[in-house]
């Protein structure tokens, strides 16, 4: 496959199991693109112009050409200089590796992480959520998190790939909504009454089975195993986590447990107060799930993958 083949597979991918729909991402890049029609020539010198086809800002190609063939890449969570240097390492004793895969974003694929964080509106009005309450305590979220994020180094694992000449790529929002379609389709096949039940179902699933081995696995951070589920909430994608004070309005919804990969400490103090159950089940063992469901996929079409930085590699199909 080519760079640019495999990126088109990531959104197309990343759209089929977006939370809002293929509908809802439709509506959405027709925003994008009247927002940019509506542009000043200045500003316009300045847009995305791939978001207009590709709705998950946190995801794109850092560096490479388009055209550059691909048959073995190394792929992990946390991807960054000194994986560009392991690689060209492995290069240098043969191994022929022609791209490096970050889940977590870099470069401006992370300048503009606080774009995608709109998924999760639609996700809290599913949740029974007012809907203008959680897009006006999401556009404050948002700009937090740019704040958060704008004084960082964003070139620096970027600029490392340029002068290595290592192709780089960014998959991350794609990648939590194929792990946030697996987790709801998969808890959605049972009914459960209590907290318990709901952890012991998720320490089925084979990335958890390892992250277990690590002493990194699921764990009730919220209520105990005895206590009621109650409505679940599945919070998988959406760049990162909400608000404390969106926390408190899941309270008002009725949500009884969130199920999340890792959640702020002063949102979970607010939780707690709130009696509502939080199943952490880990970061890099969750952010593997999209991961491997992407990585199957390229594999069927015989592109070699090499995992590290955290990916737990588990393949599901043969």
């Amino acid at each position: 496959m080519t760079l640019q083949e495999i990126y088109d597979l990531a959104v197309e991918m990343g759209i089929k199991a977006d939370p809002r729909g293929e509908a809802g991402v439709r509506k959405f890049l027709a925003r994008t693109k009247k927002d940019y029609e509506e542009l000043s020539l200045k500003k316009k010198e300045f847009f995305d112009k791939e978001s207009l086809k590709n709705p998950y800002s946190d995801s794109r190609i850092l560096y490479g050409g388009s055209k550059i063939r691909v048959d073995t890449l190394m792929v992990g969570i946390d991807a960054g200089v000194a994986d560009l240097l392991l690689l060209d390492r492995l290069n240098q004793k043969g191994r022929g590796i022609d791209l490096l895969i970050s889940h977590h974003p870099t470069g401006h694929a992370l300048a503009s992480l606080h774009e995608v964080m709109d998924i999760q509106v639609d996700m809290f009005e599913e949740a029974g959520i007012a809907p203008n309450v959680a897009h006006a305590l999401f556009e404050e979220r948002k700009n937090a998190v740019r704040r958060r994020i704008d004084p960082r180094n964003h070139g620096q694992d970027v600029d490392a790939a340029r002068l290595l000449d290592i192709p780089f790529l960014a998959l991350h929002t794609i990648w939590d909504n194929l792990g946030h379609k697996f987790m709801k389709d998969y808890l959605s096949k049972k009914k459960f009454d209590t907290v318990g039940e709901i952890i012991d179902e998720i320490n089925k699933i084979p990335e958890f089975i390892e992250a277990r081995r690590g002493k990194a696995g699921p764990m009730i951070l919220s209520g105990s195993e005895r206590s009621r589920a109650g409505k679940i909430f599945i919070s998988f994608t959406g760049g990162t986590n909400p608000s404390k004070e969106l926390y408190m309005e899941m309270a008002k919804a009725g949500i009884g447990t969130i199920i999340d990969m890792h959640i702020p400490e002063e949102a979970l103090q607010e939780v707690k107060k709130l009696h509502i159950n939080v199943i952490n089940t880990g970061h890099m063992a969750s952010d593997s799930i999209g991961a491997n469901i992407f990585l199957d996929q390229l594999e069927k079409r015989k592109v070699k993958t090499i995992p590290c930085s955290g990916l737990i590699r588990v393949k599901r199909t043969k």
